[in-house]
């Protein structure tokens, strides 16, 4: 099942509406080099992300994002586009997070979530646990980042 978007705005959505096998498409945001530049000066302070002579000789070839960076715009599509607005209670973390190819300067980020599983808890019947696989592709459809996150939803059905 393949959707850019849910049957419930976000605003009304619970639990219930992250069905397994579930998948999603949302984006695009893009990243220009100067943003790339302040974000790795302020937290990634290495020469591939902050200087573009060291960067041009290094092995990139030039500025690549930090992948921090990279997580932290994929957060940004994850927030607006598939978490629950009202019912989202948190994370308990993410498992294997990877960077697999650079991100570079005006590339254009997309994510594609697929909802891997969804269970009720069984001690706390007013919410259950969603892990999805997050996938983040470049405009080029090359898959840049992956993460598989756990996250915290309310039911809309308590019983």
């Amino acid at each position: 099942m393949s959707s850019s978007h849910f049957a419930v705005p976000a605003h009304d959505r619970c639990f219930e509406d992250y069905v397994p096998g579930s998948n999603f498409e949302f984006g695009a945001i893009s990243i220009p080099e100067a943003k790339m530049i302040e974000f790795a000066k302020q937290f990634d302070p290495q020469p591939m992300h902050t200087d573009r002579e060291e960067a041009a000789r290094g092995p990139y070839g030039g500025i690549i994002a930090s992948g921090w960076h990279t997580a932290g715009l994929m957060m940004r599509l994850y927030v607006d586009h598939y978490l629950p607005v009202a019912a989202s209670l948190g994370s308990p973390g993410v498992d294997e997070l990877r960077w697999l190819l650079p991100v570079r300067p005006g590339d254009s980020l997309r994510i594609r979530v697929s909802v891997l599983e969804a269970r009720r808890s069984r001690s706390k019947p007013d919410r259950g646990i969603v892990r999805s696989l997050i996938e983040v592709l470049n405009q080029r459809g090359e898959l840049v980042m992956s993460m598989r996150a756990l996250n915290l939803m309310r039911c809309r059905d308590a019983g």
